[in-house]
């Protein structure tokens, strides 16, 4: 039996409203003062200048993740994760079996221009 989804909404009171475009992952460190471990990466989104991260990207190596073509919200409020502040979400889904929370990107299949707009 499949799932219930969440209530359905329309076009502009949801996606409409979300600014999601292309960046790319020109930093990454392992970031410890946070309550798991966590990657801080400063991505750069082209004419929308670079933002910081942080995210529970661990499973991916931080060589595998430099260079790396990402999905971000950029019109988020900034979030606090204990003492650091993340500027942008970067979109994930869960890592196969890693514990709950640990993601991987969600990201283009090709090298799309930075700032492109999520349509």
């Amino acid at each position: 039996m499949a799932k219930e989804t969440k209530p359905i909404t329309t076009f502009e009171d949801s996606f409409e409203k979300l600014d999601i475009r292309v960046g790319k992952i020109i930093s990454v460190e392992e970031e410890m003062r946070t309550h798991k471990p966590t990657y801080k990466m400063t991505v750069d989104f082209g004419k929308y200048g670079s933002r910081v991260s942080y995210g529970r990207f661990t499973q991916h190596p931080t060589e595998e993740v430099v260079g790396r073509r990402v999905l971000g919200v950029l019109n988020f409020e900034p979030r606090q994760m204990g003492p650091v502040t993340s500027e942008v979400l970067i979109l994930g889904v869960q890592y196969p079996k890693a514990e709950s929370g640990e993601a991987t990107f969600v990201s283009p299949d090709v090298d799309a221009k930075l700032g492109s707009k999520l349509f």
